[in-house]
């Protein structure tokens, strides 16, 4: 099949799902959750359920700030906020009992403090921004080529900006916070991501050495080979992270949204963006040296 036929197509593609998602983090940002600003964590247990919406009107006010109501289990809450007085806590108490009807049990109460503070997150930058320069190096001296190493990392990239969108269009619309494991979920996916285009590099190298021809035929004989491999496996890592999502509980729920959205992306890049890439440079090469 002529998959690089469709290159251009596939650009457009991912620029308009990248830029969605830059328009997004530009015009709402990422919604920081207690793991970067500090702050109280409050679960209840209640007779019935009610709407979070209407709770949370009810309850803020100029000392108490509503992160998020989130159903934590059957009949259970849990309520995030600023830090909080003691005293404040009972105001909420006793909003979600007039929105109940029934007494509210306050199961737990935790104050703390940002675990992610600014010199944890220099350090996170400085981390990705050293282990992206060794997979470069690495990938280029692997395949003795440039080109490849800078392709996977762009590829690597397209896919770190595609979750950031997607998570600041999820923060606005659905209240959904970027907490550690978001930060745990975007490291993991980068590696997925390098991982499955290494593997299609290394059939088109195989299949220049073997056959040769030009480059848009190794790359379409390379994806058509390792399509099945790659979609086989990335369905297993989908149907487990979609049962966690559907029944692991609101603690993992959006970590593993976190890692769906990374696979699916992580897979779609690894043969439509980090091989048309190759493709596109090498031709933009030949053109150089025939001028």
């Amino acid at each position: 099949m002529n998959w690089m036929k469709y290159r251009i197509v596939y650009f457009l593609i991912s620029a308009t799902v990248i830029g969605a998602g830059i328009f997004a983090y530009l015009k709402w940002g990422l919604s920081l959750g207690i793991d970067f600003k500090g702050g109280a964590l409050i679960e209840y247990q209640v007779g019935k359920d009610f709407s979070t919406e209407e709770a949370i009107k009810k309850i803020e006010n100029p000392s108490i700030e509503v992160h998020s109501i989130q159903k934590a289990g059957e009949n259970t809450y849990l309520i995030r906020t600023n830090p909080l007085n003691p005293s404040y806590r009972e105001n909420i108490r006793v909003v979600l009992n007039e929105l109940t009807g029934e007494d509210a049990q306050e199961l737990r109460f935790e104050n703390v403090g940002p675990s992610i503070g600014p010199d944890l997150i220099k350090k996170t930058i400085y981390a990705i921004a050293i282990a992206s320069s060794a997979i470069l190096l690495w990938v280029a001296f692997q395949f003795k080529s440039f080109k490849f190493g800078v392709s996977a990392v762009l590829a690597m990239l397209h896919d770190s900006l595609v979750l950031l969108g997607s998570f600041a269009i999820l923060g606005h619309f659905f209240g959904v916070e970027i907490d550690f494991l978001f930060v745990t979920a975007m490291l993991t996916i980068l590696s997925f991501s390098v991982h499955d285009t290494i593997v299609v590099y290394d059939r088109v190298r195989e299949t220049r050495k073997k056959v040769g021809g030009s480059t848009i035929e190794m790359a379409n004989m390379a994806i058509s080979q390792t399509m099945v491999r790659s979609l086989n496996n990335s369905f297993t890592i989908i149907f487990m992270l979609v049962a966690l999502i559907l029944l692991g509980g609101t603690t993992v729920k959006w970590f593993a949204v976190a890692l769906l959205i990374g696979t699916i992306s992580g897979t779609y890049s690894s043969p439509f963006v980090a091989v048309p890439l190759l493709v596109v440079w090498e031709e933009l090469q030949r053109k150089i040296k025939r001028a």
